[in-house]
């Protein structure tokens, strides 16, 4: 498989991925229902079948920009006290050392470091997202991680590095949360108000025309109404500035608004 051919662009997608390995339980399937069934059509939305997918997820962070080059990721199961059959999942889909290889050029071109790991497999913000779009894991798939400053203008930065990816059939996909305070969630009433609060803030920014203008609006995410309610501490958030800076000058929508446990949960496309 070649990168360097020019293929029907793709947009790139922020998905909040919900809590743990909910599609392998019964109760919490039917609790994130919506979200199930818009990741199921996704990919008939698309408009072309990905070659590849790149996904970047909340949970991965490394000092450096990391890219993951196993052919064959493992899985990383990082979640806590759920039942025990959750830890068997398997989502078998190759690597490919070759886009990771691509990957690491692009950073490097634009000036960014980046190092490489063998051993990283599928953490559950790669691997719960993917096994509802492409349940038969065919599609190779490459993790890249954030990085541990989680600084929104360095990653929007590093987004706007693998654009050209968009034109060689890559999917670039950012997992993690448009909500992520739990301890607020299982505690206080107003999580649901915060998070509804700061979602018509990201729905707004993502959807402004003007790249620059978006681009600035999202690395100062911090004055937004609620924005250290909504993130404690930013992990889940910083996925988006990835998708935002690969997206260019694509527009952004809100592509589903989900609400579980009170708390709006949203999802952008770009593109």
């Amino acid at each position: 498989m070649t990168y360097h051919w020019r293929a029907m662009r793709l947009p790139t997608l922020f998905i909040s991925h919900g809590g743990g390995p909910w599609p392998w339980m019964e109760e919490r399937l039917a609790e994130f229902a919506r979200t199930a069934d818009w990741l199921t059509r996704l990919p008939s939305t698309l408009p072309t079948a990905p070659k590849a997918i790149l996904s970047i997820s909340g949970h991965w962070e490394e000092p450096y920009f990391t890219v993951a080059t196993s052919a064959q990721p493992p899985m990383v199961y990082d979640y806590y006290n759920f039942p025990p059959h959750t830890y068997r999942v398997k989502y078998p889909a190759p690597g490919s050392p070759e886009l990771a290889y691509r990957v690491a050029t692009l950073l490097r071109q634009a000036g960014i470091t980046v190092r490489e790991n063998a051993e990283r497999g599928f953490d559950h913000g790669t691997f719960v997202p993917l096994a509802l779009m492409y349940p038969d894991a065919s599609i190779p798939v490459v993790s890249l991680s954030l990085r541990s400053t989680l600084d929104a203008r360095e990653h929007l930065e590093m987004g706007a590095a693998l654009e050209p990816l968009r034109d060689e059939g890559v999917l670039i996909l950012g997992s993690g949360l448009s909500y992520h305070n739990l301890r607020m969630l299982f505690s206080s009433p107003s999580a649901g108000p915060v998070s509804e609060q700061f979602e018509r803030w990201l729905t707004d920014v993502v959807a402004d025309p003007d790249a620059a203008s978006r681009a600035q609006r999202l690395a100062s995410w911090q004055q937004a109404p609620g924005a250290r309610l909504a993130h404690p501490r930013e992990d889940h958030l910083i996925p988006l500035m990835v998708a935002a800076g690969a997206a260019g000058t694509s527009a952004g929508r809100r592509a589903l608004l989900d609400v579980v446990w009170g708390i709006a949960m949203a999802s952008y496309q770009f593109g």
